[in-house]
């Protein structure tokens, strides 16, 4: 138990009981015969919202970013090979490993969660670091215990770069996780060929985007793993699925205002879920940790497992 979390906890108890003692004191004394209601229900509903407020603050930096919820999603794709129909894919995304929450036991609890919905391919979509004092090599020996017939592949996102690209990727392979940067794999899938296709980080890569798509031969199925969505209206046709994170679906989310912050020049377009463009399908996973500052507020934490289904 933090420090942090024992304060805020007293000053959740403080406000509580602030609240408790405004809705027992007396209206005050009687003037011209009638007793002063309104000036009380003033002070209890002005302690109402300071308390409520308090309770947002406590669950987004204290409740929230420590859950950690397994979502489940079906896309139907367009000439999506019947071989490959009902595929399942568990996507990952944003560790941030250092940060707050991200202990060695929650990485644990991610790798056997993802293992107990047996998915057939397992993808990491970047943003493992956030702090340099948790090595790659060490948070690697934890994320080797991910298991699924067709593997775990990865692609690296901005803070992975920020750090140290070369030394994530070592740390990643060494423990048995593919990293594809702007590179291309054939996986045999169900006896049939499947393409992934690892594209580079748009804020600190070169991208070569058309260039690692034609390393695919024509008319093979094909699934693009990138961190930051905002390449999706660059992806080729060809290729009918990406996938990536980086938004962290805006991190804090607020009922009818929407996203706080989107770290996208497309606005809230591309910040979480499925978006359908011209056919072209693309998921963005909320991802797991945060950045910056350690609050999620209406974007729980998740691993995705989707269903990829042929639509005919």
């Amino acid at each position: 138990m933090s420090l942090a979390f024992v304060i805020a906890v007293s000053a959740l108890l403080g406000l509580l009981l602030f609240f408790y003692r405004e809705a027992q004191r007396p209206p005050g004394p009687a003037q011209w015969g009638r007793v002063p209601r309104w000036p009380k229900r003033l002070r209890v509903s002005l302690a109402a919202i300071v308390v409520f407020m308090g309770l947002i603050v406590f669950w987004g930096f204290f409740i929230e970013p420590n859950l950690l919820v397994f979502r489940e999603q079906t896309i139907e794709i367009e000439n999506w090979p019947q071989q490959l129909d009902g595929l399942r894919v568990a996507v990952i995304s944003d560790i941030h490993v250092g940060g707050s929450f991200i202990t060695d036991e929650k990485l644990r609890t991610i790798v056997n969660r993802t293992n107990e919905r047996q998915p057939e391919l397992i993808v990491i979509l970047g943003d493992y670091m956030t702090k340099a004092q948790i090595q790659p090599e060490v948070f690697g020996a934890t994320l080797k215990g991910f298991s699924a017939p067709l593997g775990t592949y990865s692609v690296l996102g901005n803070h992975d770069w920020w750090f140290n690209g070369d030394k994530v990727r070592r740390g990643l392979e060494e423990n048995g996780i593919k990293v594809l940067e702007n590179e291309v794999l054939q996986l045999n899938a169900r006896g049939t060929s499947l393409w992934l296709v690892g594209l580079a980080d748009l804020w600190t890569r070169q991208q070569w985007i058309e260039q690692t798509v034609a390393k695919v031969p024509e008319g093979q199925p094909s699934i693009a793993l990138t961190h930051n969505p905002d390449i999706f209206p660059r992806l080729p046709q060809r290729v009918p699925l990406l996938l990536a994170g980086h938004t962290h679906g805006g991190q804090v989310r607020f009922p009818l205002i929407g996203t706080v912050v989107e770290s996208s020049r497309y606005g809230d377009r591309y910040v979480r879920g499925h978006v359908i463009e011209n056919n072209h399908h693309l998921f963005v996973t909320t991802g797991i940790g945060t950045s910056i500052v350690p609050v999620r507020f209406g974007v729980t934490p998740e691993i995705v497992l989707l269903t990829l289904k042929s639509k005919h």
